[in-house]
């Protein structure tokens, strides 16, 4: 039988066309997360609090609908989910906190540069030099992130500070990946699933997120909850939710390229909300960085849901 997509799996190709629009319809919803982010009237860390909170009861709904089990973790596992989760909760931290200094153009694309980094991190482990196209991604990488750092520098230090907190957040979230990465490969093999390891990541981070806010003296309670709820709506329940659903069906290269629509759609949002204007640099670091994602994600052996 023909594919109609490239799907991992042999699927019909109404099933495939559905994959692809919850592939899309994911990245689409994960890239309105920043614009929400800057709309709240909480701090960003508390944003970052809610959206995992509020959230919380609908993932064991999931898991539970999935038939994925939620107790019974080993030892080892839950201090590799808390370690995790820790890393999570920095991820979310720092890039909310970026995302108010930033263009969220620039926000969206260095908060995914986990892809990236993963890549960097396995040419470390293996001790080997990259090849290929591998080295395509490390060139367009650093050019990109030279030429959308040096625009952000010229448009003020905030600008500059809220793009090196969107870098960290993602250095972060490559962590929480890797520290993963063992329990999600062993989820066929009885582990737990991709939802009961949200859930569990969501039971240690929140207290994390919430004790940080506190912490920094951020407003917790928000007077307008309309913004916190589309954030855990749209970022949470439909973008994880749809991505959770159809990632494990794409080879890495379409995942890669659907990424792409996040920082697109989150540029757009940008200039219509808040008047942030690209120019001709501004859009060659974006394809640049841009494409070493692609990249990265194409020569990735594994794509990690």
């Amino acid at each position: 039988m023909e594919k109609a997509l490239p799907v991992k799996e042999n699927v019909s190709p109404r099933r495939a066309l559905v994959l692809l629009v919850a592939l899309l319809l994911g990245n689409f919803a994960l890239a309105l997360g920043p614009w929400l982010v800057r709309l709240t009237d909480t701090g960003p860390v508390s944003a970052a609090f809610w959206r995992l909170f509020l959230a919380l009861p609908f993932l064991v709904i999931f898991a539970r609908f999935a038939g994925q089990r939620l107790s019974g973790m080993p030892r080892r596992t839950l201090v590799l989910v808390a370690i995790g989760a820790l890393a999570f909760a920095g991820d979310l931290a720092s890039w909310h906190i970026g995302i108010g200094m930033t263009r969220l153009g620039n926000a969206t694309l260095f908060g995914n540069a986990g892809s990236i980094i993963l890549l960097f991190w396995g040419f470390v482990i293996a001790r080997m030099l990259p090849r290929g196209l591998e080295w395509l991604a490390i060139i367009f990488a650093l050019s990109g992130a030279a030429i959308l750092l040096g625009r952000s520098l010229e448009i003020s230090t905030e600008t500059f500070v809220g793009d090196l907190f969107c870098v960290i957040a993602g250095l972060l979230y490559a962590v929480y990946l890797l520290t993963l990465q063992g329990e999600r490969a062993k989820k066929e093999g009885g582990g737990f699933g991709a939802w009961s390891l949200l859930v569990w990541v969501s039971v240690f981070a929140c207290p994390a997120l919430l004790a940080l806010a506190l912490f920094l003296g951020e407003p917790i309670w928000p007077s307008n909850w309309t913004p916190v709820v589309a954030l855990f709506i749209t970022s949470q329940l439909i973008g994880q939710g749809l991505l959770v659903y159809s990632l494990g069906h794409f080879p890495p290269l379409i995942i890669g390229l659907a990424l792409l629509t996040q920082p697109a759609i989150a540029a757009v949002i940008g200039y219509a909300a808040f008047g942030e204007v690209l120019t001709g640099p501004d859009v060659v670091g974006m394809v640049l960085l841009g494409s070493a994602l692609v990249a990265a994600k194409a020569v990735q052996k594994k794509a990690v849901a």
